[in-house]
C-alpha cells in the first residue's frame, strides 16, 4: 500500500503535531495493511527511491542501557524522518526496566514538519510484520506449524501477522514464561482470528523439531536458546530479539537480513568464540521486490535476522500520523517560536 503524500501547506506556521500514545492507540488499520505498508518500504527503497543509513547505537560499558538514533527518508511518500530509541534497566528485571521511543517526521516537499508521535505502536506493529513478510518469502513450501518464542512486545502479535501471510497454518507454539505475557498473546490472537487456538509449549526442543517457522522474540534474560540440531529440514528460524542459539546462524544453510551492516551493529550476541558473524547470503529488500530468491531448495535451513529498517517505521508512521490528523488528534506546539 503506497500513501498518496498530503503535504503541509506551503504557508502554515512552523508548529509540530504532537501524538501521544492515546492519541495513537485507538486509530484502527488492518494487519494486512500494516504488511502492505512495509511491504512498500521495501520495495521502494530496493528501487533506489529511498535512504536507511546504518543506526547509531550507544551503549555503556557495564550494559545497563541502549540508545539508537536512525535517519531515513521515504522517496514514495517523500518525507523525512528521525528515530530515537532508549532503553534503560537491560541489567534488570522487564517490570523495572524503562523503554522511550520517537518517530520525527518532516515534509520533504514544503520543508515543513508532520508530526512527532511516540513509536511504541508502530514498532509493535512494524516489527512483527516484516518477520510475517521473511516467513511468506522464505519459509517451506506449504509450511504447517509455526513456532514463537516469547511474549513481550514483539511476540503478542507475531502469530496474527504470520496467519496474515501464511493462512494456511494450522499449528500454533508459544513459548514463554510469562502468564501475563501469555494472557496477552492469547488475547491478542483471538482479536485478529477467534477461531483459532494457540498451543502452550514447555518442551522447546520438541516444539523446535516440529516448527516449520521459528520467530524468537524473548527478552535478553530469556533462558531459550533454540540449537541448530533441534531443527526439521527446511525450517525458518527468524530472529527478532533472543531465543535462538548461535548454532542456529553459523550453522545454517542460508542467512538472511534485513539489514547486513545493522545485523553486524546489533547481532554481536551471535558472534562466534573469535567474535565473527558469518556473512549473509543475501539481503530482504531484493527478496521481497523479487529481483533475489529467499529459499532456493525445500531442506535448507534458513537463518534470518529481521533489525527493522527506519524506512518501514517512517511508512507506518507517515500513515498514522494521517489517520490521526485526519480525526484532529494531538496537541499542536510552536516548538521553534
Amino acid at each position: 500500500m503506497t500513501d498518496t503524500p498530503q503535504h503541509a501547506p506551503a504557508d502554515a506556521d512552523q508548529r509540530l503535531r504532537l501524538l501521544s500514545r492515546s492519541d495513537l492507540a485507538g486509530l484502527d488499520i488492518p494487519l494486512a495493511d500494516v504488511v502492505a505498508t512495509v511491504e512498500d518500504a521495501y520495495r521502494t527503497l530496493h528501487a533506489g527511491q529511498s535512504d536507511n543509513p546504518r543506526k547509531l547505537t550507544v551503549k555503556p560499558a557495564d550494559g545497563h542501557s541502549v540508545s539508537y538514533a536512525m535517519l531515513g527518508r521515504d522517496g514514495s511518500r517523500e518525507v523525512v524522518a528521525v528515530k530515537t530509541s532508549y532503553k534503560h534497566g537491560l541489567d534488570k528485571d522487564r517490570s523495572e526496566q524503562h523503554y522511550y521511543t520517537t518517530l520525527s517526521i518532516y515534509d520533504d516537499v514544503t520543508g515543513l514538519p508532520l508530526a512527532m508521535m511516540d513509536c511504541a505502536r508502530i514498532g509493535a506493529l512494524r516489527t512483527p510484520a516484516v518477520s510475517a513478510l521473511i516467513a511468506r518469502e522464505c519459509a517451506v513450501p506449504g509450511a504447517r506449524s509455526a513456532l514463537v518464542i516469547g511474549t513481550g512486545t514483539q511476540g503478542r502479535l507475531a502469530l496474527p501477522f504470520l496467519l496474515t501471510t501464511l493462512p494456511q497454518l494450522d499449528r500454533l507454539m508459544l513459548s514463554g514464561s510469562h502468564p501475563e505475557g501469555i494472557t496477552a498473546v492469547r488475547e491478542g490472537l483471538r482479536a485478529h482470528f477467534p477461531d483459532r487456538e494457540v498451543e502452550i509449549v514447555t518442551d522447546l526442543r520438541t516444539a523446535a523439531a516440529e516448527a516449520d517457522v521459528i520467530v524468537a522474540t524473548a527478552g535478553g534474560h530469556t533462558a531459550a536458546a533454540v540449537e541448530a540440531d533441534w531443527l526439521r529440514p527446511g525450517a525458518l528460524s527468524v530472529l527478532v530479539g533472543h531465543g535462538l542459539a548461535p548454532s542456529t546462524l553459523h550453522r545454517a544453510d542460508r542467512v538472511i537480513a534485513t539489514s547486513e551492516a545493522q545485523m553486524n551493529v546489533t547481532g554481536t550476541d551471535m558472534a562466534d568464540p573469535d567474535g565473527k558473524l558469518p556473512p549473509v547470503d543475501v539481503e530482504f529488500p531484493p527478496v521481497v521486490a523479487g529481483t533475489a530468491v529467499g529459499r532456493r531448495t525445500a531442506t535448507e535451513r534458513i537463518f534470518a535476522y529481521n533489525s527493522g529498517l527506519v524506512v518501514t517505521d517512517i511508512a507506518l508512521g507517515h500513515r498514522f500520523a494521517q489517520l490521526a490528523i485526519a480525526q484532529g488528534l494531538g496537541t499542536e506546539v510552536a516548538l521553534w517560536r
